[in-house]
């Protein structure tokens, strides 16, 4: 268990975008000190320290996985790489905490779960949706019948591209394509208000590398008579938008439904009522994810309840099940 009056010590894995803002706010909480930095470029690695004060830079992944000072380390590498570097960092005794999509694969996914739970280490997935209070307002809300039984859940997240061939997002050796990196997030949306889908149909447009470029996906709960209707796209910007309808009402969530900042609950018989953030909440949910991180570690809980392991491997197999409708492979899959 992490001592509880120092702050946690983060190792970075990565240096792209992601690291960048996600790195950006934890040097905004008191208790976490970002400590070192890992690429397998030192000259990226310094260049990253130097820009955020990070006293050590790591040329490569397994040297910094080999600090013992740190408490977790912070995976963000390209989905492709999410096995081998958290499985590093998994095997020498340090926390995880590794970027969405959590694999490439539920294969995968299920080989660092199981690393996990053999070195006694936490792991979660940095699906920072799910430690966002607005979601988990809403999700509760969904739980507890509020708009009764749960009938459609809509969600959408597409960036206006156009996107060069080179870009990560059109190449299959990063996992590349709107699913993994986007459509992730409606997935997961659906996921959390009901689980995991007992039917999975899905239709995409290809690109010439063999990535989706926009995709649409159907899942149904037929136990439930619940149906969600989910679409990614990295060819057009999409209203990014989410709503969940049920036999009593409806919750709608504006643009940016995985981070948001309100959301309406719309009940039968009743006038509209509009819930918002806390004033005094980051709008930025990486902040919560990062806490809840450290919350658990400092409890000595292998896994967060928020974003459980057995949940994202789910995930993984509805994002398998849709690639599968689509024909999208990646290297070295079987």
């Amino acid at each position: 268990m992490a001592t509880t009056d120092a702050p946690l010590r983060w190792g970075i894995l990565a240096t792209g975008g992601i690291a960048s803002a996600f790195t950006a706010e934890l040097k905004k909480m008191p208790d976490a000190e970002v400590a070192a930095v890992a690429s397998r470029s030192t000259d990226r690695a310094k260049l990253f320290a130097d820009r955020f004060d990070i006293p050590q830079a790591y040329g490569s992944w397994a040297d910094m996985a080999a600090d013992d000072s740190l408490d977790v380390v912070y995976v963000a590498a390209p989905h492709s790489a999410h096995r081998a570097a958290a499985g590093l960092c998994l095997q020498a005794g340090r926390a995880v905490l590794c970027e969405k999509s959590f694999t490439l694969n539920a294969a995968e996914a299920a080989e660092l779960i199981a690393l996990a739970r053999t070195h006694d280490s936490f792991l979660m997935e940095a699906m920072w949706m799910y430690c966002n209070p607005l979601i988990r307002r809403l999700a509760a809300l969904v739980h507890d019948g509020a708009i009764g039984e749960v009938r459609t859940i809509h969600a959408d997240f597409g960036l206006q591209g156009p996107f060069a061939a080179a870009h990560r997002l059109r190449d299959p050796a990063q996992g590349g394509g709107a699913l993994l990196d986007l459509g992730v997030y409606p997935v997961s949306f659906a996921h959390l208000l009901l689980g995991e889908p007992g039917i999975v149909q899905a239709t995409a447009l290809l690109s010439q590398e063999g990535v989706d470029l926009n995709t649409g996906m159907l899942l149904g709960w037929p136990d439930r008579g619940a149906l969600a209707t989910l679409t990614c796209s990295v060819t057009a910007g999409t209203p990014v938008t989410a709503s969940v309808t049920g036999t009593k009402g409806r919750i709608d969530v504006p643009y940016g439904f995985f981070y948001p900042e309100r959301f309406t609950l719309h009940r039968n018989g009743h006038a509209p009522q509009e819930v918002v953030a806390a004033p005094d909440a980051p709008h930025d949910s990486l902040r919560h994810e990062a806490a809840e991180v450290m919350r658990c570690l400092r409890a000595g809980e292998k896994e967060s309840p928020l974003v459980p392991l057995d949940g994202s491997l789910a995930v993984m197999r509805t994002l398998d099940a849709v690639r599968d409708r689509i024909g999208v492979r990646y290297p070295d899959e079987p």
